[in-house]
């Protein structure tokens, strides 16, 4: 019964908080990235991480939030496989970059009730936009969030986005 409760109150509290925020998004969800497009993707990441030595984890969703591939860097930390992972799923099923969460949460007050919220709100996951739509997901762990968010970035610029 209690954890009736809390599941229900975890509902009203992410109701509205994030329902406002995502009402206005111009996004919407697109047709599926195809393997074809994540591998491009994934390569230009890989590519990025590689240049500067950073060993991470990149994970690759779908508009649906499901992975379509990933790949673990020598070296990288095991804990940063599910994190890169669901960095992603929260970039796809929000269609927003996960920092957008991250700074909200910094501010604090009512927004630090978005630390329930059903996903990973640190910097590094980016959704894959192509043309004005969210086909899925980049995301990225194994260094600092900043650094997670440049390589996700140069997944991102390899459609030409």
């Amino acid at each position: 019964m209690r954890w009736m409760r809390t599941g229900v109150l975890s509902l009203v509290v992410f109701a509205a908080l994030a329902g406002p925020l995502l009402a206005g998004s111009p996004l919407t969800y697109g047709p599926p990235i195809d393997l074809k497009t994540a591998k491009l993707v994934m390569a230009a990441a890989e590519a990025k991480a590689k240049e500067n030595g950073w060993p991470v984890v990149i994970a690759i969703v779908d508009s649906g939030a499901h992975l379509v591939c990933l790949e673990r860097l020598d070296g990288t930390q095991l804990g940063s496989i599910e994190i890169a992972q669901r960095k992603a799923v929260t970039a796809a099923k929000f269609r927003k970059p996960t920092k957008f969460w991250e700074d909200r949460i910094a501010k604090g007050g009512v927004d630090l009730k978005l630390l329930k919220l059903n996903g990973f709100p640190m910097e590094g996951g980016l959704p894959i936009i192509v043309d004005g739509k969210c086909i899925g997901a980049i995301g990225v762990s194994g260094v600092t969030s900043t650094q997670d968010a440049a390589i996700g970035t140069a997944g991102q610029q390899a459609l030409g986005k």
